[in-house]
């Protein structure tokens, strides 16, 4: 008997219902503990010091990433090799020593 698989539709839901109802859990939990919380009340420095940490460091994850993406793209994740294994390096020193006995 073959299995039916999933339809795009029904896949998409398995995945994001379950996160969706994790995070609304997280977010409720986080509001919860931050309201109940007994003791003074936050000054608006205080308030102005979370929202610049968090922006701050949404800033440096976002550049981080980018900077991940960018050095995989342009090849500074590939693994080292010597001038003379590469392929272009080669290429050029056949053309140079052709050149050279052209001259000569």
């Amino acid at each position: 008997m073959r299995q039916r698989r999933f339809s795009g539709l029904a896949t998409i839901a398995a995945v994001v219902l379950p996160l969706a109802a994790m995070l609304a859990a997280a977010a409720w939990f986080a509001a919860h503990a931050f309201t109940s919380v007994d003791g003074p009340p936050i000054p608006p420095a205080g308030y102005i010091a979370m929202i610049l940490g968090i922006v701050f460091s949404l800033l440096i994850g976002c550049g981080l990433m980018a900077l991940l993406f960018y050095s995989h793209r342009h090849g500074y994740d590939e693994p080292y090799r010597p001038d003379d294994e590469r392929p272009e390096r080669r290429n050029r020193e056949r053309r140079n020593d052709a050149a050279q006995r052209t001259i000569v």
